[in-house]
């Protein structure tokens, strides 16, 4: 009974969540809760209890358990909520034909694949707007995030895999691995809508032909294959397929956003935060600084944008409980200036430090005529060859599409390597930028390990591998780019084994910067679960009854 009437209640406040969100699309609100009308007034309140930065997963967690526990909660986000038809009648724009709704202020699309048989047909020029997709660029490495309300939901391939015991318990051995796997990785899977393919479905379908072949040929290999769950939905896919529901992941969308089908963070997390009424989410609002009044509270420095990026307001927040949900490069950059500025002084000396790309990698392998990959292909990947138990060189490599819309022969997958290197980021007090130290040196065992495995794969099946992908005769393996930024403020290091940053009282980080650099497969469940798990102790210690 009790369970039924939550499920009912939650459900209530994702329509009401959804509702709000969908007023303030409507009406060109930057300022989103149930009563927008009002917080659309230039004297919105401008402090809080409870202020949350980012409403990417962590941001997304905190904000609703804080909301859930009656606290009034500000999110504060950088990009723009992505709620309103282009002139195309779509929110999103297409992956194939991009427009400015693809890169956060670009002239230009970024996509991981630089060109295709050496043709620069990839990427396409576009108009200057606050665009879905980033890609930030340090010297030796560059970082994909998404911007908007529900940061990387919005454009990740929606992977929801929980990681290895034993490597999660390597990776946090102050954690308590029973408690994350009894209660914190379930919850955040309930909470998240994580489903799995129809293994039948799979087996018949011409959407998923791609990922068969690249199974056979690691079978062949005598490597593991395994099933990986997804937030798409997958019986909203299955009816794409038939013809009897809008075609999104069947028609090549994903990293600039998915129209239909995918359980993004703003459909979820966000819309039930949003349905209890106790949670305003400002957008294109980009916080770049973080002080402390004399009375212990937090000040925050925020620099509202137009469609243009240019800044026409710049305001200043006060709160109470201070969450961090910035995402990795977000997060690390706002405490390494306030610690090297001198406005939160007694940062530990680890902030900054612990940073790593999950090991990522991506290739293509060129198959043979007969192994036909398909012109149609979801773009949801639903299998990874999983050899990460192997000691000496873990590997677990995403099958990814390539939905071209034709025949190509291009098995593409993007690796997530043990790699143990990790870098720093540092302040430079002169142009006020933060700069990564990650060099090519670090990235070169990522390759090596990436190339040990596939190297076994082409043996195996006499294949080879493509070289017309990255921009280069040369360049098989794209090393400089990642999609899984982690560290920087690393759990029990910059902060306390729950996330409240060492130095400063209710203050907290719930995002992938807490994680030391690598995880070994997505991460998004895991950030999700650990940002579960602070909630749950801040919740029950830290704030008033």
């Amino acid at each position: 009974m009790t369970s039924n009437l939550t499920q009912r209640q939650l459900t209530r406040r994702q329509i009401l969540g959804m509702a709000a969100l969908q007023t303030a699309a409507t009406l060109g609100f930057t300022r989103i809760g149930l009563d927008s009308a009002r917080a659309a007034q230039p004297d919105a309140v401008d402090t809080a209890p409870a202020i949350v930065i980012g409403s990417g997963y962590g941001g997304a967690v905190a904000a609703l358990r804080l909301a859930q526990a009656g606290i009034r909660t500000l999110v504060l986000e950088m990009g723009r909520l992505w709620n309103t038809p282009g002139p195309d009648g779509k929110i999103f724009c297409s992956t194939r034909t991009p427009d400015q709704r693809s890169m956060w202020f670009r002239t230009r699309t970024e996509a991981p694949l630089g060109t295709f048989l050496w043709l620069d047909v990839v990427n396409q020029d576009i108009g200057r707007y606050p665009g879905v997709l980033d890609r930030v660029h340090f010297a030796q490495m560059s970082v994909y995030v998404g911007r908007g309300v529900g940061g990387g939901s919005l454009v990740n391939g929606g992977m929801a895999v929980t990681p290895p015991r034993a490597y999660f318990a390597e990776q946090f051995p102050t954690v308590d691995a029973d408690e994350m796997y009894g209660t914190y990785f379930p919850r955040a899977r309930a909470a998240l809508g994580v489903n799995t393919v129809d293994p039948a479905w799979f087996e018949s379908t011409e959407w998923y032909r791609f990922t068969r072949v690249s199974r056979k040929h690691a079978e062949k290999t005598g490597l593991r294959t395994t099933f990986v769950p997804n937030v798409y939905d997958f019986g909203h896919m299955a009816r794409e397929a038939a013809g009897t529901a809008p075609k999104s992941a069947l028609a090549g969308e994903v990293i600039y956003g998915n129209n239909h089908g995918k359980r993004s963070l703003d459909k979820t997390y966000l819309a039930t935060a949003l349905g209890t009424g106790h949670v305003t989410i400002h957008t294109l609002e980009k916080v770049r600084a973080i002080s402390r009044a004399p009375d212990g509270s937090y000040v925050l420095t925020a620099d509202r944008v137009d469609e243009t990026g240019r800044v026409v307001e710049t305001k200043e927040y006060g709160c109470t409980y201070l969450f961090l949900g910035g995402g990795s490069l977000g997060t690390t950059e706002l405490l390494l200036r306030a610690r090297e500025t001198g406005t939160l002084p007694d940062l530990a000396p680890s902030v900054g430090a612990g940073w790593g790309t999950n090991g990522n990698v991506m290739l293509g392998r060129a198959n043979h005529l007969w192994d036909t990959v398909g012109a149609n292909q979801s773009t949801m990947p639903v299998m990874g060859i999983d050899d990460w138990a192997n000691a000496d060189n873990r590997v677990f490599a995403e099958i990814a599409p390539l939905p071209t819309g034709l025949e190509h022969w291009v098995s593409l997958y993007l690796a997530i390597t043990g790699n143990p290197e990790r870098a720093s980021f540092s302040y430079d007090t002169g142009s006020g930028e933060v700069r990564l130290g990650w060099t090519a040196a670090h990235s070169a065992l990522s390759v090596a390990m990436a190339r040990k495995l596939f190297d076994r794969i082409n043996a195996a099946n006499s294949t080879i591998y493509r070289y017309d992908l990255f921009g280069s005769s040369s360049k098989v393996f794209a090393d400089d780019f990642t999609y899984h930024p982690l560290g920087g403020c690393v759990l029990g290091r910059a902060t306390d084994d729950y996330g409240r940053v060492k130095g400063y009282p209710r203050l907290y980080v719930t995002d992938g910067s807490l994680v030391p650099g690598s995880i070994g497969v997505n991460p998004f469940v895991t950030i999700t679960a650990l940002a579960e798990r602070t909630m749950a102790r801040v919740l029950a210690e830290d704030t008033a009854p």
